[in-house]
This record gives structure tokens, C-alpha cells and sequence, in this order.
């Protein structure tokens, strides 16, 4: 009920038209945890957009086609020349096939050896800050939730100040509320944001790990074939 009230009263006050209210009165009233939180969402942003233009610039390769090209090479024993293709760009699946393909020659054991030692190489740039945007969530909110309290303790001291005026006391209540508000309204979005973006880069960097995988395995299969007598 109490809490209604002072709603009310930060209605009432909104409506007075003679005080600054809003986003930028709470801001120039107590800066701190909401600059806090602006320094929060743009490294958030700076990470997603980051890793969203690493997925989708890197991994833009159709895998499929590409090992269909170089398994129509090494069938036809020119492996210089798949090598050559892999060398086009310095895409992740490229680098990997290239792993591979300069061990051809080697043993089972030597190319399996080489694949993996690239693939390790390769995989951690996949997953590379996304785990971060957990922690980032958590702070935001953190950062939030010490922004609320702060703007409520304005609140009741508001209430309980002595020798102000009505119109005083409700301008002081509507900025109390409102920091406490926005406070807690931006680091509630940052971290939503944070959680939603984890959750969609994290199930793409595990699509793209499953995909350097079945390549990997692919290479192995086709080199450790086409160097047993008899193969391709």
C-alpha cells in the first residue's frame, strides 16, 4: 500500500509541471550506477556484435561443398592442388582441411594427431567471450539492485524530511522513485539482453564445433583410406 502511494504521489508530482522528471532528472540526481550500467550494455554490445560478425563472416562457408571439392582432388591424388584451395582464405573449416591435407602422406596416426592438434587450435576462438555475457548479466543486475536501493533511501528521506514544502516532498519522492525505477528497469534489460544473446551465440558456437568436428572426421576417413594400399 505504501509503495502504491508513493506511486501516486510521483503521479501527482509528473503531473505538476513545475519539476524535471524522467529518465534525465533521475540521471543528473544520482549518476553513478546508472553510468554504471551504460558501461555495462555497451561492452554488452560490443561482445555481441563482436561475435555475431565473427560467426557469420567465418563460418560462412558451406562445408559440405567445400569437402566435396577436395574429396574430388585427393581421389584424383592432387593433393598439392587441394592444399592451394584451402589457402584461399583463412576460414576456421579451410584451416583444418589444410591440417589434414599437408599430413597425407603421414601415418593414420600422424594425420588424427595433426586434425587434432588444429581443431583444439581453432575451437576456443568459437566460444571466445560468449560465456562473459553470463557474468556481464549478473553485474548489470547487481549494478541495478544497488541503484534501487539507493533511490529508495532518497525516497524515504523524502518523507521524512523536515521543513519542506508539499510540493518539496512530492518533487523529491517523484526523483527518488524514479532513480529506483530506472535503475532497476536498466539493469533488468541489460541482463535479459545478455541471457537471451548467450543463449542463441552459445547454441551457434556449438553448431559450428559439431561442424568442425564432422570435417575433421571426414578428413581423417578420406586421407587415412586413400593411403591404404588398394584405396582411391
Amino acid at each position: 500500500m505504501r509503495f502504491l502511494l508513493l506511486l501516486a504521489a510521483l503521479q501527482e508530482a509528473a503531473a505538476g509541471g513545475g519539476s524535471e522528471t524522467g529518465f534525465i532528472a533521475a540521471y543528473k540526481h544520482s549518476p553513478i550506477f546508472l553510468t554504471g550500467n551504460m558501461i555495462v550494455s555497451v561492452i554488452v554490445v560490443t561482445i555481441i556484435a563482436e561475435r555475431l560478425i565473427y560467426q557469420l563472416t567465418k563460418y560462412r562457408v558451406n562445408a559440405k561443398e567445400f569437402f566435396s571439392q577436395v574429396k574430388k582432388l585427393v581421389t584424383a591424388n592432387n593433393i598439392d592442388r587441394a592444399i592451394k584451395l584451402c589457402e584461399a582464405s583463412d576460414y576456421p573449416i579451410l584451416l583444418l582441411v589444410k591440417a589434414g591435407l599437408t599430413h597425407a602422406n603421414k601415418s593414420p596416426d600422424e594425420i588424427d594427431a595433426a586434425l587434432s592438434e588444429r581443431y583444439s587450435e581453432l575451437k576456443p576462438a568459437i566460444e571466445k567471450r560468449i560465456g562473459s555475457l553470463w557474468s556481464l548479466a549478473n553485474i548489470s543486475t547487481l549494478i541495478g539492485l544497488l541503484g534501487t536501493v539507493w533511490g529508495l533511501i532518497h525516497t524515504f528521506a523524502a518523507v521524512a524530511a523536515q521543513g519542506l514544502s508539499q510540493a518539496d516532498k512530492q518533487s523529491l519522492l517523484a526523483l527518488g522513485i524514479a532513480e529506483a525505477m530506472y535503475n532497476t528497469a536498466f539493469g533488468l534489460g541489460i541482463a535479459v539482453t545478455c541471457m537471451i544473446a548467450h543463449l542463441y551465440l552459445n547454441m551457434r558456437a556449438k553448431t559450428l564445433s559439431h561442424q568442425l568436428e564432422s570435417t575433421m572426421e571426414k578428413v581423417f576417413n578420406l586421407l587415412a583410406i586413400s593411403n591404404k594400399p588398394g584405396g582411391y
